[in-house]
């Protein structure tokens, strides 16, 4: 297996080098926006529903809660609504860079998979005859880079999913809690 992937990486070209380090950034970046924004808008969520359950319990809202720290105790309903669309704007910070990664990543994939099309035919331009045994390899090589590609849009895609359903969860929390403040009065 590392023959192989040594033997890929010694007969690639630049480009493929830069497609697949493009890649590679991508993916990281994927990963570390994912669990930084999961585990921090996991505890935002536990944070709101705790507000929510002794709201309910009491009419005084919780200091743990994000729309009591914005909105200073101020029961308006246009403050409470301003505080909860900023209070989501921070929590889906981030997350439209999974979706720019879910669907650049195949192109830059495809890209790198064209380039490696078009150098094995500069390569066999020469030959008066080539063998499809001797095509397929070259090919084959070249469509690592759309694998490479379509592998990050997985992540990619699966993440900013998991996250927009998280965010759904916690605009829940935040509208109940306004919604049962601005009854209060």
């Amino acid at each position: 297996m590392t023959n192989t992937i040594l033997n890929y990486l010694a007969n690639s070209s630049a480009i493929t080098y830069i497609v697949l380090a493009s890649l590679s950034v991508y993916l990281v970046l994927t990963f570390w926006i994912f669990i930084y924004r999961f585990l921090n808008i996991k505890s935002l969520i536990n944070n709101e529903q705790k507000a929510l359950e002794q709201l309910t319990r009491s009419a005084e809202l919780s200091p743990l809660s994000s729309l009591n720290k914005c909105s200073n105790n101020i029961k308006s309903k246009e403050i409470l609504h301003a505080c909860e669309i900023n209070i989501i704007k921070d929590a889906s910070s981030g997350v439209s860079w999974l979706a720019i990664v879910s669907s650049t990543s195949p192109f830059i994939g495809l890209f790198g998979t064209v380039v490696g099309i078009l150098e094995s035919f500069a390569k066999f331009s020469n030959e008066s005859k080539v063998a499809f045994s001797i095509i397929a390899p070259a090919i084959s090589e070249a469509l690592v880079a759309t694998a490479a590609g379509i592998f990050v849009a997985i992540f990619a895609y699966t993440f900013h999913q998991i996250l927009v359903r998280k965010i759904y969860e916690l605009n829940i929390f935040i509208k109940a809690q306004s919604e049962i403040l601005i009854a209060k009065g």
